[in-house]
């Protein structure tokens, strides 16, 4: 996590500027209420979530198990002076981090309404139409810079191929975005009619940390603390790409891109070389493998930075941006989170100019073709 959470995004005295214009693969923005969604929503839906709320797999009504250590999961200063939550002010967006830190693109995440986790399906699939509409109207047709996802409830697969082609249409969507806490793991044969769709539409498929299919988070059981929890968040996405690996993903679909986004960088080159090192001795287990597994995850899969794992010795950060490779890498902030990464003290570790070229701009540019 970056060590300025108390540090004001802009320094009202400073005019400094990022030395090159930015890709920002995470960018959270909120609805200011549900209310918002009404437009986009039949009237029946209206009344179901003004009544019922969520349905969602687990204890607590229409929120995380895991209360956030600040309200909303946010930055002190991150609340619009308008009112509303932050991330749902697009001035005080431009005003506070997309014009002083000169981002070009910023890719925007909804986490709004727990889409990925609805378990009525008929209102889970009303809900990712709603917010994939909020999406253009609220931002991106106000604010060219920013570049919507389609995002999808992956537990309902006929819902989500559907929605998917019905944005594709409309063109202007820059990936598709699943949970990786599913119902199952994002391996499993069920959820290939997806990524199937993503690399026929070109769409790379993003998958940001959260969700909840009714599993506990941690693979020992429910965590006592948030800490536990959001530490679990970095144990989901190696979970999930040695799923999606070992189950063939990326032999079944070759021209499939794949993001991790909001899982950080450092647990990735221990998975793969234990995954290399198990598919070694259990090959003949997974004949539908042609490759060790680390040389798919070279090929097909991309991570945002944030949270970048920061060890107390600079070194150690360089030898892991060299294991996972400068190419892998795409810079998120994560903005408006507590746990946001300023692009000015993202890395401890100095970066050559082509390296952070690529980190920050380049290699975004050419994964979702900006």
């Amino acid at each position: 996590m970056s060590d300025v959470i108390d540090r004001p995004l802009l320094d009202q005295e400073s005019t400094a500027k990022t030395r090159f214009r930015i890709v920002d693969c995470d960018i959270h923005p909120s609805l200011h209420a549900r209310s918002d969604l009404n437009p986009f929503l039949a009237k029946r839906w209206q009344e179901h979530m003004k009544t019922y709320g969520d349905h969602l797999r687990t204890p607590y009504f229409g929120t995380t198990p895991y209360p956030r250590s600040s309200p909303l999961i946010a930055r002190r200063d991150a609340w619009p002076p308008t009112g509303g939550p932050p991330g749902s002010d697009l001035d005080f967006m431009r005003k506070q981090y997309l014009d002083p830190l000169d981002v070009e693109f910023g890719l925007l995440q909804v986490l709004d309404m727990f889409i990925f986790s609805q378990q009525n399906l008929e209102f889970g699939a009303a809900i990712q139409r709603a917010v994939n509409e909020w999406q253009l109207a609220h931002w991106t047709s106000r604010e060219p810079r920013l570049k919507a996802a389609i995002l999808v409830g992956q537990d309902d697969i006929a819902a989500a191929v559907a929605e998917i082609e019905r944005c594709a249409k409309v063109g202007q969507y820059v990936q598709i975005n699943v949970s990786p806490r599913a119902n199952e793991p994002l391996g499993r044969r069920r959820y290939w009619p997806i990524y199937a769709l993503a690399e026929e539409l070109g769409l790379p498929l993003g998958i940001h940390v959260g969700g909840y299919g009714g599993h506990p988070p941690a693979g020992g059981g429910w965590p006592s603390y948030y800490a536990e929890e959001h530490q679990s968040n970095a144990h989901t996405m190696a979970a999930t790409l040695t799923s999606l690996v070992l189950e063939g993903v990326p032999e079944q679909f070759p021209d499939l891109k794949i993001v991790f986004i909001e899982g950080g960088f450092g647990w990735i080159s221990s998975t793969m070389w234990r995954m290399d090192q198990h598919f070694d001795r259990f090959r003949a287990e997974v004949p539908h493998l042609k490759r060790r597994p680390s040389e798919y995850v070279r090929e097909h899969f991309w991570f945002t930075t944030q949270p970048i794992d920061e060890p107390d010795e600079a070194r150690h950060l360089r030898s892991l941006i060299e294991w996972v490779g400068v190419d892998r890498l795409l810079f998120s902030s994560d903005y408006p989170h507590w746990d946001f990464d300023d692009p000015r003290f993202a890395f401890k570790t100095p970066l050559t100019d082509a390296e952070r070229t690529k980190i920050f701009q380049t290699n975004a540019r050419a994964v979702y073709k900006l």
